[in-house]
C-alpha cells in the first residue's frame, strides 16, 4: 500500500495531470510506539497535485480519483503505511492479547528481539560495505532486505500511526497488505490476527461496521520459506466478516517483483466494492468466489458467487485446477466451464472428493468472470 504514485507503471500518463482540489491528501510519517500516542506526525491535508501526489500510496490515489469521478462527491484520503510490516503491527494489544490462539505471535516476537544483537551487527556490516564501495567509485552492494524490528512489534504501528486517528470520521478503510505475513509460521494465522485487527478498528472507531476492503496479495514467485497460496487462502475466508470485500490481484502481479507496478488496476477494483458497499451501487465489484464442489463420479463440480455475466477462461483453456481423492494427494486437472460452474477431473484420481484452484506462491490460472475480473485461488480442503 505504501507503493507511491512516482513508482506506478503509470505515473508519467497520470501525475501531469494529477490536479484535483476536489482529492484531499494526508500521509502520516512512519511511527513506531509502544504505547497508543494522541497524534500523529503529518504535514497536513493538501489538495491533489503532481507534487502533492507522487509520494502518496498509488493504490489509494487512483481509488480516490474513481470515487470522485464515480459518485461526484470530495474525497479526502489519509495515507498510513509502512511497506513489507506485518499485520500484528496494526493490530491493539490488547486485542491480540485477548485471543489466546494468537500466542504465537508473541513467540515470533520475542524470538526476532533475541536476534536483534545480530541484526544490528549485520546493517553495521552493510552500511561498511557500502561506504567502502562509494570511496572506491564502485558500485553499491546489494543486500537482502530486513525489516526494522520496531515495525514489526506486536501492536507497535497501531499505536503510533492508528490509535490516534480513531477520534477522526471515516467512511471506509481499504487495505493492501499480506506479504509479510507469507512465512510458513504466520500465513496460517493470518485470518484470525486479520479479522482480529478488522472488529477491532471498528470497535476503536465507534461509527459500526464501516466497509473493510482489501486486496489479496498477487503473485509471486517467492521460496519455499513462504506460503502464499495459504495466505491468499486465509485473505478469502476473511470474507466471512459483515461488510468487507476483497480485490483478486492474482493476473496483475509480476512473478519476479514483489512490488508490481500496476497500482491502476488495484485502485480501480477496490473502487468498485466501495461503489457497491458504500454507495449502494447496484454493480459487480467481485471475480468469481468459491463456494462450494459437488462430487460427480470421476469428476467434481465447483459453484461460485459473483459469476457476474457467466465463466470464461482467459486465453484459451482453463489453467490452474488440481484434485484430490479422500488421500488428499492433489494433481493437476483437467477443468471445464458448464453454465456458472466448473467441472474438474483426472485420470489419476478415480472420485475426486476435493479440489484447488490458482494453489502456489505463482499460479497459472486464467478463470474470469463476464465482468472481466478474476476468480480468487481457493481450495475446498479444509
Amino acid at each position: 500500500m505504501e507503493f507511491a504514485m512516482r513508482q506506478a507503471a503509470t505515473a508519467e500518463q497520470d501525475l501531469p495531470h494529477a490536479a484535483n482540489d476536489r482529492i484531499r491528501l494526508m500521509i502520516v510519517k512512519k511511527k513506531a510506539a509502544e504505547y497508543p500516542l494522541d497524534d500523529v506526525e503529518t504535514e497536513g491535508w493538501a489538495a491533489s497535485t503532481p507534487d502533492t501526489a507522487k509520494d502518496f500510496s498509488a493504490v489509494a490515489w487512483y481509488f480516490a480519483r474513481e470515487i470522485e469521478q464515480r459518485e461526484h462527491v470530495p474525497v479526502g484520503v489519509i495515507d498510513s503505511t509502512w511497506g513489507g510490516t506485518v499485520a500484528e503491527a496494526w493490530t491493539r494489544m490488547a486485542a491480540l492479547g485477548a485471543d489466546a490462539a494468537l500466542a504465537p505471535v508473541f513467540v515470533s516476537w520475542g524470538q526476532m528481539t533475541e536476534r536483534e544483537e545480530d541484526a544490528l551487527l549485520r546493517d553495521k556490516g552493510e552500511q561498511m560495505q557500502r561506504a567502502e564501495a562509494k570511496a572506491a567509485g564502485k558500485p553499491e552492494p546489494q543486500f537482502p532486505w530486513h525489516p526494522q524490528l520496531l515495525s514489526w512489534g506486536p501492536a507497535m504501528l497501531w499505536n503510533g500511526m492508528i490509535a490516534p486517528l480513531t477520534p477522526f470520521p471515516i467512511r471506509g478503510v481499504i487495505w493492501y497488505q499480506g506479504e509479510s505475513n507469507s512465512a510458513l509460521a504466520r500465513a496460517p494465522l493470518y485470518r484470525r490476527v486479520f479479522g482480529t485487527m478488522i472488529e477491532d478498528w471498528r470497535h476503536a472507531w465507534g461509527v459500526g461496521d464501516f466497509p473493510f476492503l482489501f486486496v489479496q496479495i498477487s503473485n509471486f514467485k517467492s521460496s519455499t520459506n513462504e506460503d502464499w497460496a495459504e495466505l491468499r487462502e486465509q485473505q478469502l475466508k476473511t470474507l466471512a466478516l459483515n461488510n468487507t470485500a476483497m480485490a483478486v490481484t492474482i493476473d496483475i502481479g509480476n512473478p519476479d517483483n514483489v512490488h508490481p507496478t500496476d497500482k491502476v488496476d488495484v485502485g480501480l477494483r477496490l473502487a468498485l466494492a466501495a461503489r457497491a458497499l458504500s454507495y449502494g451501487e447496484d454493480i459487480s465489484y467481485s471475480g468469481p468466489i468459491y463456494r462450494q464442489a459437488t462430487p460427480e463420479g470421476n469428476a467434481i463440480r465447483i459453484w461460485f458467487e459473483h459469476p457476474a455475466k457467466g465463466l470464461t477462461a482467459k486465453g484459451g483453456e482453463l489453467t490452474g485446477f488440481e484434485v484430490a481423492g479422500a488421500d488428499g494427494r492433489f494433481v493437476p486437472a483437467t477443468a471445464k466451464i458448464d453454465g456458472n460452474t466448473i467441472v474438474a477431473s483426472s485420470n489419476a484420481v478415480a472420485e475426486p472428493r476435493f479440489v484447488r484452484y490458482g494453489w502456489a506462491n505463482s499460479p497459472q490460472c486464467n478463470l474470469f468472470n463476464g465482468e472481466g475480473l478474476p476468480a480468487s485461488p481457493f481450495t475446498s480442503a479444509e
